[in-house]
């Protein structure tokens, strides 16, 4: 699995910190930027990279992007065919587990403005070590959010 980085100057410093967090664990980690803090960027800059390369190879590509929510990287990165990001801006870690298992949510997004270093690097490893359930009712439920004919304006 990669896994592909991106922020605007919201997350960067959090961004910053899980990358060099994920290399000691021997991730394989790109970063798509931003690559240092710049008040004035926009992060659709940023996301839809991260978008775009997770979208190439949904199954073995997961992204995780930082905002100063989450919300409006959220709303980038889910205009791309294939991309189900999940927002985390604190609270139970079971939102991140539920994620994973009923929507193979491949790309998450953190909002630094609510959420500490140490509770994103929880949140993390609960999102990167659940597994999808695989079940029937949530194979067809992502088919259907996967293969709407509107979406192909967006890949």
């Amino acid at each position: 699995m990669k896994i592909f980085l991106g922020t605007d100057h919201e997350g960067f410093q959090l961004k910053e910190a899980i990358k060099r967090w994920l290399k000691e664990q021997s991730f394989e980690v790109a970063d798509e930027g931003a690559f240092e803090y710049n008040e004035g960027d926009d992060y659709p800059d940023f996301i839809d990279i991260v978008a775009k390369q997770v979208a190439a190879d949904p199954e073995n590509n997961r992204g995780i992007i930082f905002g100063g929510s989450g919300q409006g990287e959220a709303m980038c990165a889910n205009r791309f065919a294939r991309v189900r990001t999940i927002v985390y801006y604190g609270g139970t870690l079971d939102i991140i587990k539920l994620s994973r298992e009923h929507n193979n949510a491949n790309i998450l997004s953190i909002g630094a403005r609510f959420v500490k270093e140490v509770e994103a690097k929880q949140a993390i490893e609960v999102w990167l070590a659940t597994n999808f359930s695989g079940d029937d009712r949530h194979i067809r439920r992502i088919f259907k959010i996967d293969n709407k004919p509107e979406r192909e304006n967006f890949f």
